[in-house]
């Protein structure tokens, strides 16, 4: 039987889950309808008019791409645009195109692992936690009449941010019980007599760092003798998820010849690099695409050197004060190792799963750079 779009979406949501996707993100079906029937798959960094128009021409009926055709929000379909001319074919075709980004990135085998293995690193690590792994609900229940003191109590204590929003919290109303002991000393209700009450249960967020003050906060202004509280850690607690990777060199190599060795590993026609040509280097940290904004959670990491994408003059400078070394393999070198890994990852679900369909990587993409 003919598999679906559909079945396909469940397929890698399981090895790219769509959750650890950044918040600025734009992961997931792109363009079709998850009741397209599905023979052949395709996987691209890039969902670029010629991959499209090849992968039409090759009968190819889902496109999985690492890079977003549709990143921000279009007022528009326009067919003479690229984004337009590129829909507008995948729909004549009934190509449907997927994206799996930055939740790629993060997974535990994704992007950054390939990258990691692929330098030969030892005992990995993650780089940069998720952002909800250093977060926790806290939920209170109480008496309505209560309900704003405990709130603010927590809040005082820094419970309640989301962005750029503080004060944020969630409460509903509903039904306790509770039989106090014959040592209680009950607000409401006797001791040995089954009480029920109408409460409220309140949810805020807080950071790990500030739970204990904002619980016990919260129980300084609860009316109860005992208050009823729980604090359930957020997501982003699975091992090896999260953006980057730390790891060590079977030995110390100095940073030069470290760098020559990443031009042969990927092919790559040059790269840049920043500090001493001597310089030792066994840690190692690695974000893969652009990973300027990693490079503070790269010194604090305690690696000798930063290898990522995209690095700037202004992150060179930073990393010269800092003294860790950066090597830029460019944007495309460390991405485009994906293509064919995720290929192979995909087709071993699709016969793990008995689906009758053919998964390859596409091969004609190149690095949009050349060099003189």
């Amino acid at each position: 039987m003919t598999a679906t779009v559909a079945q396909f979406i469940r397929l890698l949501d399981d090895l790219a889950p769509a959750r650890l996707a950044e918040s600025w993100d734009n992961v997931g079906l792109q363009i079709g309808s998850r009741g397209w029937p599905v023979k052949k798959v395709w996987t691209a960094l890039d969902p670029l008019p010629e991959v499209v128009a090849a992968a039409i021409e090759n009968d190819v009926d889902l496109l999985v791409t690492h890079h977003p055709l549709i990143f921000k929000p279009l007022k528009r379909i326009d067919g003479d645009t690229p984004t337009g001319r590129i829909a507008e074919m995948a729909l004549a075709a009934k190509l449907a195109i997927f994206c799996a980004h930055t939740n790629l990135d993060s997974v535990a085998g994704g992007v950054n692992d390939v990258l990691a293995d692929r330098m030969g690193l030892r005992s990995l690590r993650v780089l940069d936690r998720p952002a909800d792994a250093n977060r926790c609900k806290v939920v209170v229940f109480a008496p309505e009449t209560h309900a704003k003191a405990i709130m603010d109590a927590m809040f005082a204590k820094g419970a309640g941010r989301i962005g750029n929003y503080a004060s944020c919290s969630f409460r509903c109303e509903g039904t306790g019980s509770f039989l106090p002991g014959d040592q209680a000393s009950p607000v409401i209700g006797k001791p040995g007599a089954f009480t029920e009450v109408r409460e409220c249960r309140i949810e805020v967020l807080a950071s790990r760092d500030d739970v204990q003050q904002v619980v016990a906060a919260a129980g300084q202004a609860h009316p109860y003798e005992t208050m009823a509280c729980d604090v359930y850690p957020l997501g982003g607690q699975e091992s090896g998820v999260g953006l980057g990777r730390v790891g060590t060199l079977a030995s110390p190599v100095a940073l030069d010849d470290f760098s020559k060795t990443l031009k042969a590993v990927f092919g790559l026609p040059t790269v840049k690099v920043t500090g001493p040509a001597t310089m030792p280097v066994e840690t190692v940290a690695l974000c893969s695409g652009s990973g300027s904004s990693l490079l503070k959670s790269a010194v604090a990491s305690g690696a000798d050197v930063f290898v990522s994408g995209d690095l700037g003059y202004h992150t060179a400078r930073d990393a010269q004060q800092a003294g860790i070394g950066l090597v830029d393999i460019g944007h495309f070198g460390s991405e485009h190792i994906i293509v064919d890994a995720l290929a192979v990852a995909l087709r071993k679900a699709v016969e793990d799963a008995g689906i009758p369909a053919v998964v390859a990587p596409s091969d004609m993409e190149t690095d949009p750079f050349h060099y003189l």
